[in-house]
């Protein structure tokens, strides 16, 4: 007996992934509409280019576009074969690349209009969370924002990282109607 299709739609999608992948996929849910509208205040036409980190099934991706930035300014970093498939289906003009965002570095020119990553961070260890914000900041034109969000209490980048990178932090609101609730972060490197 062979295996059903895959599921065209993106929340039937995301629920398979759950099912076979449930330690790569940190919620239950994708990302509320209220959460992606603040995750990606702030964004317009005006922004540039956007770099997306963990876009699985695209809830940020389409608030991103939503705001006004163009297709053609958007490059997504996703691990998840299934998740790469839909995203250049669904969103054509974006750069999908299949591959860790730590490679974001070496594959995105600088001057990065802001990085929005959905990546579930506290599950991620030390080093490949310092790997991902290195290139996040590394791709970033000064004073432009990392914004991340999280399930956990505190901010998902360690105190010592913060000081280490010379980040400022800002604390957004919690969003008590996404599963499960999360917060969100918006980080930029001082000076």
């Amino acid at each position: 007996m062979t295996a059903p299709p895959p599921p065209t739609g993106g929340l039937a999608l995301f629920a398979r992934q759950l099912l076979l992948r449930p330690k790569e996929i940190s919620a239950i849910a994708p990302s509320s509409a209220a959460l992606a509208r603040a995750m990606t205040e702030g964004l317009g036409p005006k922004t540039g280019r956007v770099v997306e980190f963990g876009p699985g099934t695209g809830a940020l991706t389409r608030a991103i576009i939503a705001r006004g930035v163009a297709p053609a300014d958007m490059t997504l970093f996703e691990m998840n074969p299934d998740f790469v498939a839909y995203l250049r289906n669904r969103f054509p003009g974006t750069i999908v690349h299949h591959t860790g965002a730590q490679d974001a570095g070496t594959l995105c020119p600088a001057g990065v209009g802001a990085v929005v990553s959905g990546l579930p961070l506290l599950s991620f260890p030390h080093d490949l969370r310092r790997a991902i914000l290195m290139a996040a900041f590394a791709i970033l034109r000064p004073g432009a924002p990392y914004v991340q969000f999280t399930y956990g209490p505190r901010p998902p980048i360690p105190d010592e990282m913060i000081a280490e990178l010379g980040l400022l932090v800002e604390r957004g609101p919690k969003f008590w109607t996404n599963l499960p609730p999360a917060r969100v972060y918006r980080f930029r490197q001082s000076g």
